[in-house]
């Protein structure tokens, strides 16, 4: 019997012997050296490390010019050859009397000038709101509004809609609109006529179905007037003050953006209405604040976008394109390039914003033209 308790020792040990040296490589265990393995970079690793690599090797200049959707002015191929825009933004007037095939020519002229390509945004929101089919050589007739779509075909002609739209644009050249307005407004306010005219519910619903059916397409859309616009005056022409509670804000403006998001939103766009309850110091799309509830609060990780620079709001503000890279906006509207250019590079030269800031908003619309396969 003893012998036999020896034996099996011998060839349990032996066993042991074999299970160990199977398990070591170099003296290191496979678990250890399993863990010590590289990972495979994900998706969204790849194309940040891209985008990195891109602005790495641009000049402070084109940097700069990064940050800015400009109206589209009369010079454009030498202005976007000179000042690196990050994009252009059309007007009715682009279009007028001209045919698909100028429109694409034209497109293609700045982006053939662009060392980077080019958003190329209209504001296409159907109704009162349209720019490439108020010309009938571009569509057969004007993009109806979002109102007139729900009640003549509900959620499913607002789909439909959307797809039509973006063929329409993407034939065009043009892969970024300014559209849908998911404001929930009253009769009696300013912006009600190019809303959904209905309640928070349904907003919500078509801020999703408008985001979704986008994605079958080639243009991004865009979500506004973040933080809603409810009762305020056009600010087109003059400031408005927003005197709503935190809680009304949260609770009826706030929803359809959330839903828009949530559907894979990859841009917003900001209001110029001072948020008395968030930020009464300073308009919506120059306030640090406003952007830090979009953020952090919604999750939001796309392209912020500022309503444009030049609208009367916020006209007599006092280094307004400094207060909008601070804010966090993306990319900044405006007419006046050379001035938007200049502010920042004084800006820059007297440290009141760095380099590093800079990159910091540039590389999300970098990587959104990676997504949208503008940059290859």
């Amino acid at each position: 019997m003893k012998k036999f308790f020896i034996f099996l020792i011998v060839i349990a040990t032996i066993i042991l012997g074999v299970f160990f040296a199977l398990n070591y490589d170099n003296d290191i265990p496979i678990e250890i050296a399993t863990k010590n393995e590289v990972k495979e970079p994900t998706k969204e690793e790849i194309i940040y490390n891209k985008a990195q690599d891109i602005i790495s090797n641009l000049s402070l200049d084109e940097k700069i010019g990064q940050l800015f959707l400009v109206r589209f002015p009369s010079n454009a191929v030498e202005a976007v050859s000179n000042n690196y825009f990050g994009g252009y933004l059309l007007f009715e007037k682009d279009f007028k009397g001209k045919t698909k095939e100028q429109v694409q020519n034209m497109i293609s002229e700045v982006q053939n000038a662009s060392k980077i390509p080019l958003a190329i945004a209209v504001d296409e929101e159907g109704g009162t709101v349209v720019r490439v089919s108020s010309n009938t050589n571009l569509a057969s007739e004007k993009f109806k509004s979002p109102s007139v779509l729900y009640n003549n075909g509900g959620f499913e002609l607002i789909k439909e809609d959307t797809i039509n739209k973006s063929n329409t644009l993407s034939e065009l050249g043009i892969n970024l609109n300014l559209a849908p307005v998911v404001d929930v407004a009253s009769p009696s306010d300013y912006m009600y006529g190019r809303t959904l005219k209905q309640g928070v519910e349904l907003t919500k619903e078509f801020a999703r179905t408008v985001i979704e059916a986008s994605k079958s397409g080639k243009v991004t859309y865009t979500l506004k007037h973040f933080p809603g616009y409810g009762h305020n005056s056009d600010t087109h022409k003059a400031g408005s003050l927003d005197k709503r509670t935190y809680e009304e804000i949260i609770n009826t403006a706030i929803p359809p953006f959330e839903e828009g998001i949530k559907a894979g939103a990859e841009a917003i766009l900001i209001s110029h209405n001072v948020i008395e309850c968030i930020d009464s110091e300073n308009p919506a799309s120059l306030s640090l604040k406003v952007h830090e509830l979009l953020r952090n609060k919604l999750g939001f990780e796309g392209i912020i976008i500022t309503d444009d620079l030049s609208m009367n709001a916020i006209t007599g503000i006092t280094d307004m394109y400094l207060k909008a890279i601070l804010a966090g906006n993306n990319l900044i509207i405006t007419s006046d390039y050379e001035k938007a250019i200049l502010e920042v590079k004084n800006a820059i030269n007297e440290q009141k914003i760095t380099e590093e800031q800079i990159n910091q908003l540039i590389i999300k619309n970098i990587i959104w033209k990676i997504n949208n396969e503008l940059i290859n």
